[in-house]
């Protein structure tokens, strides 16, 4: 019987009131590619910070291909040959490519030598970079292109994936996977999180999930549906949202011609953006990470302004008002960064409440703030959108990316807008819960409320959105109506093709055919 390459038994790890693995088990053949799925808080980031060496366990072992494993710090975990892209990019972007390679490696060979490499290895598996380009002037797929040669510069044998798709289209997608069976085909083992079910059918070969930090399944995910996995994660019935029947009622959002300098100096201007927004219609907007979302999200709310007649509400022309104005002419905003822009990191929830609720609760009286009401607010939030927390007075840092997400929206989605924008809306949140935002989202939009949504998930576009367009370079497409686009269509627009090219291009194909 083959030796796996990764064995974990009884693993255990505790934090003061929460215990995030208790007694984990489950091995990692070479060449597999192995999921570990589970809901916000169900362990997946302290399990994958125990073996590559972020975190100590207080309880079991680990062998690495039969030898005791025990990394204490991330390099002796590399040096092992275990290799982990992270969800976030730890890239800097005024460095090149080569630089920033070089920064991530132990003993970095002279950057001549380096940069031939960088050439060679990202041509072999598919991944071409040019490693003299600055990062700042990469693309999200091209960004995540140089984490993942920096891992396999050094030539691993296991390589984590935390969420590696959340910023692709879905033809970056497609090479990513290729290159994935690539490694896997050369007997590199991979250890996949995603909460994209889809593709852990499509790609995995086992799955491994956790539930409240325990094993509680294992399963071939080509012989489950999607559905039925996200049930083992959850350990309940998912419903999926409903579309309430609802006529839009009078714009209650107009942009027009709206061009703003990005405030980022490697960011994405926009550029001429026109669309109009009626009460009770969501627009879902598409695009590859760089293309615009962050400033068109900044320039809605307010953080950017702009022309007065660029930006109106109910009419009134709100460009040149600040965020806080804005709010209380019921435009509310959820951006995509929830740790520092959406959420202050050291503030308690009841804190982070207060910040962005303010206006449109009515929290602040003749100059005091009225924290029994802030704090009721903060419970209701935690309450409707089952944030995994032990309290109100915990800090925004202490909770699990997805859980954070989960308080951001609601914050947002409790104080009833009138017009709502969010960008990224379940970036990291678990199936349950990413199903629960969106009908949130379509109950707001139901009761008259104009949604703005702007994704990278495809599919939770098609499947909230009334309308569709896409951002490319700064630049948006006209809206056109939902029904009845693919997710390929979708993908040409966000790459550049606009409305009628997509379906012109498709007709052109079929009659080819």
């Amino acid at each position: 019987m083959t030796v796996p390459l990764l064995k974990i038994e009884g693993l255990t790890k505790a934090y003061p009131g929460v215990v995030a693995n208790s007694d984990v088990s489950f091995a990692i053949q070479p060449g597999e590619v192995h999921a570990l799925l589970g809901e916000n808080g169900a362990g997946k980031s302290t399990l994958v910070k125990m073996i590559y060496g972020l975190v100590r366990p207080d309880a079991g072992r680990m062998a690495l291909r039969g030898v005791p494993y025990h990394p204490a710090k991330p390099s002796e975990a590399r040096n092992q040959g275990v290799a982990m892209v992270f969800q976030h990019f730890s890239l800097f972007e005024a460095l090149n490519v080569a630089e920033n390679v070089a920064l991530g490696m132990e003993n970095p060979p002279p950057m001549k030598q380096l940069a031939e490499r960088i050439r060679a290895v990202s041509q072999e598996y598919g991944l071409p970079l040019d490693p003299g380009r600055l990062v700042g002037d990469l693309s999200a797929g091209e960004r995540q292109r140089v984490e993942i040669i920096r891992c396999l510069l050094q030539d691993p044998k296991l390589l984590i994936m935390d969420e590696p798709t959340s910023v692709l289209t879905p033809q970056e997608v497609g090479i990513l996977f290729q290159t994935l069976r690539q490694l896997s085909g050369e007997g590199t083992a991979i250890l996949y999180i995603s909460h994209k079910l889809e593709e852990i059918r499509t790609l995995c070969d086992e799955a491994t999930i956790l539930r409240r930090g325990r094993v509680v399944a294992t399963c071939t995910p080509r012989d489950r549906t999607a559905r039925e996995m996200a049930e083992l994660m959850v350990g309940q019935v998912l419903t999926p949202p409903a579309k309430a029947p609802k006529t839009p009622g009078p714009v209650a959002l107009e942009v027009r011609d709206l061009s703003v300098a990005s405030p980022n100096p490697f960011g994405t201007a926009l550029k001429s953006v026109s669309f109009s927004l009626r009460r009770g219609e969501v627009l879902g907007i598409a695009g590859v990470a760089g293309n615009g979302q962050d400033e068109l999200l900044l320039a809605l709310s307010g953080e950017v302004t702009s022309p007065p007649q660029a930006v109106q509400i109910d009419g009134a022309p709100v460009g040149h008002l600040g965020p806080n104005a804005r709010r209380a002419l019921g435009l509310v905003a959820a951006p995509e960064e929830r740790l520092g822009h959406a959420a202050a990191p050291d503030m308690s929830l009841t804190e982070n409440a207060l910040l962005s609720a303010h206006v449109r609760k009515g929290f602040l009286r003749r100059g005091f703030i009225d924290w029994a009401a802030v704090e009721r607010f903060a419970k209701d939030v935690i309450t409707a959108f089952d944030v995994r927390t032990p309290g109100t007075d915990v800090a925004a840092r202490a909770l699990s990316g997805g859980n954070l997400q989960k308080f951001v929206i609601g914050r947002e989605i409790l104080q009833n807008p009138s017009v709502i924008v969010v960008n990224q809306p379940t970036w990291g949140v678990d199936a349950a819960a990413a199903a629960a935002i969106r009908q949130a989202l379509l109950d707001l939009a139901a009761k008259g409320t104009a949604v703005v949504a702007i994704s990278q998930d495809l599919d939770e576009l098609l499947e909230i959105a009334d309308s569709f367009a896409a951002l490319n370079e700064g630049r948006l497409t006209p809206p056109r109506p939902a029904q009845g686009l693919t997710v390929d269509q979708i993908g040409l627009m966000m790459g550049g093709a606009h409305g009628m090219d997509v379906a012109h291009r498709h007709e052109e194909a079929g009659a080819s055919a």
